[in-house]
């Protein structure tokens, strides 16, 4: 599965009931509750990366992808956007595009 893939269906979850799925009830709670997840599985990946418990983190490191891209849907912004701007980005040197904010 691609990330492509994943944000598809967490998309076609937006109509979904949200007794039937995950995904639909936390896009009913708003993007709020989808940011606030998407902090929380952010925390728990920094702590499994400082204990350097490499497959604890990819588990949080899954749970992070999942959640922002569920976090992306709730506020309407579209992966290819995201992998746009970051396409946009590799263009330029790290330093370079840092200052430039």
């Amino acid at each position: 599965m691609t990330l492509d893939d994943l944000f598809a269906t967490i998309e076609a979850r937006k109509t979904a009931d949200p007794d039937s799925s995950w995904t639909a009830q936390l896009l009913a709670k708003g993007p709020e509750k989808c940011a606030e997840k998407f902090g929380e599985e952010a925390i728990e990946a920094i702590i499994e990366a400082i204990k350097d418990d490499k497959a604890a983190l990819t588990s949080e490191a899954a749970d992070v992808l999942y959640h922002l891209l569920v976090m992306l849907a709730s506020r309407d912004v579209q992966l290819v956007d995201v992998m746009a701007e970051l396409a946009r980005r590799q263009s330029r040197s790290g330093v370079e595009e840092k200052a430039s904010r």
